[in-house]
């Protein structure tokens, strides 16, 4: 089963990357970008595990490891 993670900061949380990011993409004469939040994403293959138990694999993976839960959210995407 394929799967993919997309953790992000959480809205109330300050994102200097994306600032920085929005500034470089406005510097490049790109018009119309009014803001950028950057995060990551996890593609993530599972072997012999589906269904519900795939969600709290998955579940488990990213409050132990692939997510900071005080600061940011994740999403979990199932092909």
């Amino acid at each position: 089963m394929k799967t993919r993670v997309v953790v992000t900061l959480k809205p109330s949380v300050l994102d200097p990357q994306g600032k920085a990011i929005e500034g470089a993409l406005k510097s490049l004469g790109l018009e119309g970008v009014a803001s950028v939040r950057q995060g990551k994403v996890f593609d993530i293959e599972l072997a012999g595990v589906e269904g519900e138990a795939a969600d709290r694999l998955l579940r488990e993976a990213c409050e132990k490891l692939l997510a900071n839960t005080i600061v940011e959210n994740y999403a979990i995407q199932h092909d």
